[in-house]
C-alpha cells in the first residue's frame, strides 16, 4: 500500500465521518439556540448567545420524567423478555431434534419480510379484547414471542458451540434446560450484546406502539415529545425539539458505548460477515 493511497484511503474515510457526525453537531448546536435565532435566514451554524434553558424547558413544557419512566418500563420488559425467548428458542433450533424443525425455522425467517404495520390494527383488536389497552401487557406479550432475527443470530451461534460440551453435560445428568442456563447462555453474552442492544433501541424508539396501547396520560417519551412540544398555534417549537432530541438519545448511545465491543463480535460470531 502506497503513502498516495493511504493518504486518500484516510481522507474518504474522515469525509464519511464528517458527513455522518455533521447532523449530530447540527443538532447539538440547535438545541443551544434562541427561537428568533431558529428563525433566521440564512441560518447560523454556531449559536451566537447559547441557550441552555432550552433543555429545562424541554423538561418542563411536558411530563419529561414520567414519560421517561415508562418509556424505560417498556424498553426493559422488551429487552429481557425479548432476549431471553429468542436464546431458548434459538437454542431449540441448534440443539435439539424435532420433525419439521428446519421447514419451521424457514417459516420463521419468512416472518422477516412482513412489514410490522401489516399486523398492527389485527393486534390492537386482539388486545382491546382481551382488555390489555393501556397496560403494558402488550410488551409483555411481544417480548415473549421473542425476534425472528435475534433467534436467528442465536441459533447460528449455539451451532458452532462443540457437541462435546452437551455430551459431557448429558452424560453428567444434566438436562436440556441446565444445557442451556448453565453452558449455552453463559458462553453467548456477544450475541446478548446485540440482543440487548437492538431490542432496546427498537422499544425506546418505538412510536406506534405506544401511540395506539397507551392513553396520553401514560405514554412514552417520543409520543410526549412529538405532541408536546408545539405552540399556541401548532406549530413546533424547534429549539425545545433539538433540545429534547438530544436528551432523548441518550440513554441509547451510553448503552450503545457501555456494550459495543460484545455488539460487534456478536455479529462477526453468528454467521453475518
Amino acid at each position: 500500500m502506497t503513502r498516495t493511497y493511504r493518504w486518500a484511503l484516510w481522507l474518504v474515510l474522515l469525509a464519511v465521518v464528517v458527513a455522518m457526525l455533521s447532523p449530530i453537531a447540527w443538532l447539538v448546536l440547535t438545541s443551544l439556540k434562541s427561537p428568533a435565532e431558529m428563525a433566521s435566514f440564512p441560518p447560523t451554524w454556531w449559536p451566537q448567545e447559547p441557550r441552555p434553558a432550552n433543555y429545562t424547558d424541554a423538561i418542563s413544557k411536558v411530563n419529561f420524567l414520567g414519560a421517561t419512566q415508562n418509556s424505560l418500563t417498556i424498553a426493559f420488559i422488551t429487552t429481557t423478555l425479548t432476549t431471553l425467548s429468542s436464546a431458548w428458542v434459538g437454542f431449540g433450533f441448534a440443539r435439539l431434534s424435532a420433525p419439521g424443525k428446519k421447514q419451521l425455522f424457514v417459516v420463521l425467517l419468512a416472518t422477516m419480510m412482513l412489514p410490522g404495520i401489516v399486523t398492527l390494527v389485527p393486534t390492537y383488536l386482539i388486545f382491546a379484547k382481551l382488555h390489555m389497552v393501556n397496560t403494558y401487557w402488550p410488551w409483555v406479550a411481544w417480548g415473549l414471542g421473542g425476534s425472528a432475527f435475534l433467534i436467528f443470530l442465536f441459533r447460528q451461534f449455539f451451532a458452532g458451540i462443540p457437541r462435546e460440551m452437551e455430551e459431557a453435560a448429558i452424560i453428567d445428568g444434566c438436562g436440556y434446560v441446565g444445557i442451556f442456563w448453565r453452558i449455552f447462555l453463559p458462553q453467548s453474552w456477544p450475541v446478548i450484546a446485540a440482543s440487548v442492544i437492538l431490542s432496546f433501541t427498537g422499544a425506546w424508539g418505538d412510536f406506534v406502539g405506544p401511540a395506539m396501547f397507551l392513553s396520553q396520560d401514560s405514554t412514552t417519551l417520543a409520543v410526549a415529545m412529538a405532541s408536546g412540544y408545539v405552540n399556541d398555534k401548532g406549530l413546533p417549537l424547534n429549539n425545545l425539539v433539538a433540545a429534547g432530541a438530544v436528551m432523548y438519545v441518550l440513554p441509547v448511545l451510553v448503552l450503545f458505548l457501555f456494550m459495543q465491543p460484545r455488539f460487534v463480535s456478536g455479529f462477526s460470531t453468528s454467521g453475518i460477515k
